[in-house]
């Protein structure tokens, strides 16, 4: 008998909600949180994205014969608002040479700049393939849907590279992380510090207790219905001090996470008279801290910085966690011991004429990037070690 070909279909879906969870899930495996289908299935199922919000959830979903073997959580976007790779002198450049640059599409996570597989590839695949494949379909419905763009943000340095054949160029950030290496407690981190760093955060720790402040955090079933509205109001008191800042989710995705995803989250709130007065929303997964949502309705003197950095050291050293990403941004990162770390994201014009002036952008500011990194390593708030 003859081999017969399998039945290949490659197509969008109506949100990664409208999907089977068990048949999602399968394909994120030990891959990032954030690609969970509770995760992502929230988000839409609250309005967070979709409508008016300029998300449009089209997830490309790949089978063969009928099983599911490879994805990607797709956005036609309206806007550039919630990507954390800034395209908006991209977009600016398009409008001068008469392009329209919106709708586009982006494979990423809404709201959440945090490194993680952008395609997933059922186990026993061959992973570059279909990386190569969902790739140039992409490409397609760019091309058939009038589309200005591709943009695959926060992607694993060999997704980058496996684009780069299909014609995506890569660009480079950078963030700052943590990582542990074999702490046995804060006490022994701050020994790798610098002195003068080290004082530092002997300083700014001391001052909780001067102010009367207790940090406690809350995992899986200590995490009750009661924390919803207190990380609401943070994640508010945030956007309303920012001029940037930007409302992105309602109550209802915090109700809907701290409810049927407990198992991924650990809240660290901090308490001063009784009253809860700050917070950050983290999400665990695997060896794994991500840090995302931070706020305050009552400021004390180095309250950020013990609330949102040292008391996520501190959960991380306690329960062996061997790195934690804060989120974008915040050289202050960097001097309290967080060092800097690469990021990845590949990009796709239409317009060759776009593409050829964004590689050319983009190749300088590659080295630039690398330089900056190289640079930070070299001062950073640890000391040396052999391995270094």
């Amino acid at each position: 008998m003859s081999d017969v070909a399998p039945k290949l279909s490659i197509q969008l879906e109506d949100g990664v909600s409208s999907l089977p969870q068990a048949e999602w899930d399968a394909l994120v495996g030990d891959q990032s949180p954030f690609l969970e289908w509770n995760f992502l299935a929230a988000l839409e199922e609250t309005g967070a994205v979709g409508g008016q919000t300029g998300w449009d959830a089209r997830p490309l979903v790949a089978r063969e014969d009928g099983r599911v073997v490879a994805a990607c959580p797709l956005y036609v976007k309206g806007n550039s608002e919630g990507e954390f790779v800034f395209d908006y002198s991209w977009a600016d450049a398009a409008y001068r040479a008469g392009i329209e640059y919106y709708p586009k599409l982006l494979v990423g996570v809404p709201f959440s700049p945090v490194t993680g597989a952008r395609f997933l590839v059922a186990q026993g695949e061959d992973a570059g393939g279909w990386i190569r494949q969902l790739g140039a379909a992409l490409r397609q419905v760019c091309g058939d849907n009038d589309l200005s763009s591709v943009h695959v943000n926060f992607c694993h340095p060999a997704e980058a590279e496996a684009l780069e054949d299909v014609g995506y160029h890569t660009r480079v950030g950078l963030q700052y992380h943590w990582h542990n290496q074999g702490y046995d407690s804060f006490d022994d981190y701050l020994g790798a510090f610098r002195s003068k760093r080290r004082n530092q955060v002997r300083r700014e720790r001391r001052e909780m207790e001067k102010q009367g402040v207790e940090i406690r955090t809350y995992r899986g079933q200590d995490i009750t219905a009661e924390l919803v509205d207190p990380m609401f109001d943070f994640y508010l008191e945030t956007i309303r001090v920012r001029a940037w800042g930007r409302q992105y989710l309602n109550r209802e995705v915090f109700e809907r996470l701290l409810d049927r995803w407990k198992d991924r989250l650990c809240l660290i709130v901090a308490e001063q008279n009784g009253e809860k007065i700050a917070g950050t929303f983290n999400v665990e997964k695997g060896d794994a801290l991500y840090g995302r949502y931070w706020g305050a309705t009552r400021m004390v003197r180095h309250l950020h910085f013990n609330v949102c950095y040292y008391a996520a050291v501190e959960h991380c050293i306690d329960h062996g966690l061997a790195r934690f990403e804060p989120g974008a941004g915040g050289e202050y990162k960097q001097v309290r011991g967080f060092d800097a770390s690469p990021t990845y994201s590949a990009h796709f014009m239409a317009d060759p004429r776009l593409g050829a002036a964004i590689e050319r952008f983009l190749e300088s500011e590659r080295e630039n990037a690398e330089h900056t990194i190289d640079w930070y390593r070299e001062n950073s708030a640890l000391k040396k070690t052999s391995a270094d």
